[in-house]
Order: C-alpha cells, then structure tokens, then sequence
C-alpha cells in the first residue's frame, strides 16, 4: 500500500533554500525529497531522547 502524501506551502528564506538545493544535490535527492529526509531524521531523533529520558 502506496503512502498518501499531502502537499503543503512552505514560506523559506532564499538562503535557506539555497543551501538546502546544494545538499540534496550533494546527496543525490531531489530538493523535497531531501527536506522529507531532514524532517524524518528529525524525528527519529526526538522519539529516541524522549525514550532514553523515560
């Protein structure tokens, strides 16, 4: 089963999205694939302290 994606706007300033273009072209990814990596990595990450502080 295919994960539904829901497109939103995203408000970023033009330096941000400049090095932002330059990593994920660095990595291979597209620019929305690269931001969706940041964020879940992110994530992943905050599940992990939160359980370690339990």
């Amino acid at each position: 089963m295919a994960s539904e994606k829901k497109p939103f706007v995203l408000r970023i300033s033009p330096e941000v999205l400049k090095e932002l273009e330059k990593w994920s072209a660095e990595e291979f990814r597209s620019l929305n694939g690269q931001i969706e990596y940041i964020l879940s990595d992110a994530l992943k990450k905050r599940k992990k302290s939160k359980k370690s502080e339990e």
